[in-house]
């Protein structure tokens, strides 16, 4: 670690700027000269050779505005328009108070040759017992320096001789032991404010470095996690949280939270019999292993290494490229973090015929951690898709040990329908969703917790995958269907109605059970012919009582996709003119998938009477 800074032309150019000024400002009446610094993490970042363009500049004598305000007024004169270029002055045109950032404190944000300047006074701070936000003074470069959130924050960079000071004294020497610690007694330090602890995690997985033993048991001590939770804002907690997730080791401050014991503390919905259901013991195979996926090299660096091809697979087909609208890796973050919510079910309404309530996991990501409404959106699809994924995965892996021929799989028309419109029902995030339910299996997986080798699990969803490829079905949720509503109408002579929403579904399954498909009269054509498919969209609205039985039906089946793919067994027959065939095989699937229906007897004599009147060649198949 160097310690010395070197400026680059933009900074250097800034930093005569600033000197200018305080010259000039120490040339009026009744001022005297500031003396000013660049201070925190500026200052760290640059000893550790990174750039950074957020520079924070410590005024002694006087408070940020002022000190911008005096610094326009320089500008306005003859020989500081002659010494520093015009784009620059236009730069400084825009002087903006930011009370938020700086705590009620006056000061000035504003821009300068593309580098973001905050100006503000030195200062010490004084705080209360129910409050994070202190009573502030005038301070010295100590007291500033004392009352930062770590000593390797606290360093400055003193604009008269280009040294840095280190006036707490360990900033430096905690920087080459790669240490984060307070400046001052660490409980005292989180307990005046408690957004510190998270700033220290995010602080320690963005740098990869340690925090201070001392640091850490004041951290998980019982009174800090309670003001955490009292004195911070869950805005505040979810921007720390939304930073630490989207910063340089995502995977450190999970684990941090986690053996810290900090997770009911961030991750909550302030009702403590929820909170304590949610079982965290098992959590850190789901971190882990998401970490493993993450650090998986391409299928073509895998070569030979046999463990690591599932792994490659799954993160190639679900964490896309981050120029990919619909991939950000710090969601998959952000899921592992709930999937101790997984299995945490919603309290149920007394109002059955209410809208389902939203998923325990999601209310704490929108409460617990002020989440936006795309986040919450995708956490309570995980949680809602859950199960389903779980079961269509297995359903396929299972189909696929019977089957090993690519052509045939590729051409297994109802498994890819199936599929199809499953994934269109989990919508464009759906491999977030996958990628929760990877991660909830690993969690449940009974294997020792301290193990991350879940392969049984992983090869399963890398199977999957690359089938799904292999049916060219990851972006089948962009399809649009080949038939719109109002020509569906017409063709089927029908008014347009609750059924059509259905009715398209159906064209879509079987546009996915005919991908080579591209015309539309094709799909109509099948419609037609499949007097069935009619039937079952009529069916599944309940217009059958209505405008056909005048009976009350009311229909127990499957998805719909289930039930297109049991009509489509038929089809063949159909098409042979036996439709005495499929209808008896509908009126098996009647008494057998509906036997509590009160009327049943009159539906099927209903469907016979229609269909002898409509084909002319009914035959009782019952006696074949």
């Amino acid at each position: 670690m160097q310690r010395a800074i070197q400026l680059n032309e933009q900074e250097a150019t800034l930093r005569q700027l600033l000197l200018d000024v305080s010259n000039y400002i120490g040339s009026l009446d009744g001022y005297r000269r500031p003396q000013l610094r660049f201070t925190g993490g500026w200052v760290r970042d640059k000893l550790l050779g990174v750039g950074s363009k957020d520079i924070d500049i410590g005024i002694d004598s006087m408070t940020g505005f002022r000190f911008g305000t005096l610094m326009n007024q320089y500008l306005e004169q003859p020989e500081a328009q002659a010494k520093h270029p015009e784009s620059m002055l236009a730069k400084l045109a825009k002087i903006e108070a930011n009370p938020e950032k700086s705590k009620h404190l006056e000061t000035v944000t504003t821009k300068i040759l593309g580098l973001e300047i905050d100006l503000v006074n030195l200062r010490k701070e004084t705080y209360t017992e129910d409050s994070r936000n202190p009573q502030m003074e005038f301070g010295t470069p100590e007291e500033d320096a004392l009352r930062r959130d770590a000593t390797v924050n606290a360093l400055f960079y003193n604009l008269d001789n280009s040294e840095v000071e280190d006036f707490t004294g360990r900033g430096i020497e905690d920087m080459k032991r790669k240490v984060i610690k307070t400046p001052l007694d660490p409980y005292q330090t989180f307990m005046d404010d408690p957004l510190r602890v998270l700033r220290a995690i995010r602080f320690a997985s963005r740098l990869g470095w340690r925090i201070d033993d001392g640091d850490e048991r004041a951290m998980s001590d019982y009174c800090i996690r309670d003001a955490l939770k009292v004195k911070i804002t869950r805005e505040r907690v979810g921007i720390e949280l939304t930073k630490m997730l989207k910063d340089r080791d995502p995977h450190q401050a999970l684990q941090l939270i986690d053996r810290l014991g900090l997770y009911h503390t961030v991750f909550t919905i302030f009702d403590n019999q929820t909170d304590q259901s949610v079982k965290i013991d098992q959590w850190k195979k789901a971190y882990e292993q998401l970490q493993v996926i993450m650090n998986a090299e391409s299928k073509a660096e895998t070569g030979q290494n046999i463990l690591g091809r599932p792994r490659s697979i799954v993160k190639s087909v679900l964490l896309r490229h981050p120029d990919d609208v619909h991939c950000d890796v710090s969601y998959a973050w952000l899921l592992c973090a709930f999937v101790p919510w997984a299995r945490v079910t919603p309290r149920v309404l007394d109002n059955s015929k209410a809208k389902a309530p939203p998923r325990p996991a999601s209310i704490a990501a929108r409460e617990g951690i002020k989440a936006d409404n795309n986040a919450v959106k995708i956490i309570e699809s995980a949680v809602v898709h859950l199960d389903e994924i779980i079961q269509i995965k297995d359903a396929a892996v299972a189909q696929m040990s019977s089957t090993t021929s690519p052509l045939k799989r590729k051409h297994d028309s109802p498994t890819r329908s199936q599929q199809g419109m499953a994934i269109r029902r989990w919508g464009p995030r759906w491999r977030s969703s996958v990628m929760y339910a990877i991660l909830t299996q690993v969690m449940e997986d009974p294997i020792d917790p301290h193990e991350t080798n879940h392969q049984e699990i992983l090869e399963g969803y890398a199977k999957w995958l690359s089938s799904l490829k292999d049916l060219d079905l990851l972006e089948v949720y962009q399809l649009k269907p080949l038939v719109t509503g109002d020509k569906l109408s017409k063709a089927l002579n029908v008014k347009p109605g609750p059924w059509m929403s259905k009715a398209l579904e159906m064209v879509m399954a079987w546009q996915l059970a005919n991908p080579d498909e591209r015309d539309p009269e094709a799909a109509i054509e099948e419609i037609r012919i499949n007097d069935m498919i009619l039937f079952s969209v009529l069916l599944w609205t309940d217009e059958i009582p209505g405008k056909f039985l005048g009976i009350n039906l009311k229909p127990a089946l499957g998805s719909r996709a289930d039930h297109y793919e049991r009509f489509r067994k038929w089809q063949t027959l159909a098409r042979a003119g036996r439709m005495q065939v499929w209808i008896w095989q509908t009126l098996a699937m009647v008494r057998m998938e509906l036997p509590m229906v009160k009327h049943r007897r009159q539906a099927i004599k209903g469907i016979k009477s229609r269909y002898r009147e409509d084909h002319g060649r009914w035959e009782d198949a019952s006696s074949r």
